[in-house]
């Protein structure tokens, strides 16, 4: 290969390596291995085996591959990007295990990414950049007329290594494939990015099934600002591919550096609008209290800039206030929900 080169490589049956090698070379397995990776041979062999790669000089040499999913009720199409940053053996592998001799046709490929260096495996997903160590990705096979195909990922802190032979008896796609991968989920390994915000996680979850990617907790949170820095923590987070949104589920607290704290069951985020709506349920309702004021409903809108916040009455709910000279309020009928939080909304306001 010209220049570094990128240094992986590509699990192929005895049974298909030419056809999956001859794919490779046009563009890459249909819905499968990006044209970042591309094969120039493959040995005939059942065990991965070293190929080297070439990549457009236009882009990265780095291994990529993406998940096309088509939206179930808008058919909007929505891509998750998987990308080992790393090109160096030393620090990482990419492999993709095609079928093998037994599986039906369509069954899915199989690609593996681990990089130990800081930058790590990148996942975008809709707003999100998720940094982690290894993952997994299962690519079903494209339907007919279909460029790409979804499938799901897993991915955690671990690492991954090409086996010198194929373990006598393997049953698992990987180990007959010569890849053996190690996932060890740990605290504070998921690292995700929504603009100004930083979360940690163990470990993620995407799954075609319901278009959801979930990571597991302890989550804890971070965000930058210039005078009043958030922070805070849930159980988990979701996000939602088809809705595209991402949120923050169970026991969620945010804290401001100037006192605020806010509670909620759900936590709603958009670090790209500067907001957050924080969902109640009726035994969890959402919250907010700075100093002796405090705020109750069943929906808060968070101001993320401001650290302000923005009661919802819900339709047949109430917003109660407690202010510390005394005063109390409740929501009236005429109250409603707003869907514009980046401008102070026309709803009952607590002090900031």
């Amino acid at each position: 290969m010209g220049g570094q080169g990128l240094h992986s490589r590509m699990a192929f049956p005895r049974r298909s390596a030419a056809l999956l090698t001859l794919a490779l070379l046009l563009g890459g397995v249909p819905g499968s291995v990006s044209p970042l990776a591309r094969a120039q041979q493959a040995p005939p062999t059942d065990q991965a085996a070293p190929a080297t790669e070439t990549a457009d000089t236009t882009s990265s040499e780095n291994a990529s591959l993406e998940l096309v999913r088509r939206g179930q009720k808008d058919g909007k199409e929505r891509r998750i990007r998987i990308v080992r940053t790393g090109t160096s053996d030393e620090t990482g592998i990419f492999t993709v295990c095609s079928p093998q001799d037994g599986d039906p046709e369509n069954a899915p490929n199989l690609a593996v990414f681990s990089e130990t260096t800081t930058s790590g495996i990148q996942i975008s997903i809709d707003k999100n950049v998720i940094r982690v160590p290894l993952a997994v990705v299962t690519q079903q096979q494209p339907r007919d007329g279909q460029d790409g195909s979804d499938g799901r990922v897993e991915a955690s802190a671990g690492t991954a290594r090409f086996l010198d032979t194929v373990p006598e008896g393997a049953t698992n796609r990987l180990l007959k494939c010569g890849v053996e991968v190690s996932p060890k989920p740990a605290p504070d390994t998921v690292f995700v990015t929504q603009g100004k915000t930083e979360l940690k996680g163990q470990s993620l979850v995407y799954d075609e099934t319901d278009g959801i990617a979930r990571i597991d907790g302890p989550i804890s949170f971070a965000r930058a600002g210039q005078s009043d820095p958030l922070t805070g923590k849930s159980d988990k987070i979701e996000v939602d591919v088809d809705q595209e949104k991402t949120t923050l589920v169970g026991n969620v607290v945010l804290n401001s550096s100037g006192g605020r704290v806010s509670r909620a069951a759900r936590v709603e985020y958009d670090d790209t609008r500067n907001v957050a709506r924080l969902i109640g349920t009726a035994d969890q309702p959402a919250q907010s209290v700075k100093g002796g004021d405090t705020l109750t409903a069943g929906m808060i809108l968070y101001d993320l800039d401001r650290n302000e916040v923005y009661a919802v009455k819900p339709e047949g709910g109430t917003i109660t206030g407690e202010f510390q000279d005394g005063e109390s309020g409740a929501g009236t009928s005429t109250t409603s929900p707003v869907t514009a939080p980046t401008t102070t909304p026309p709803v009952t306001t607590s002090p900031p």
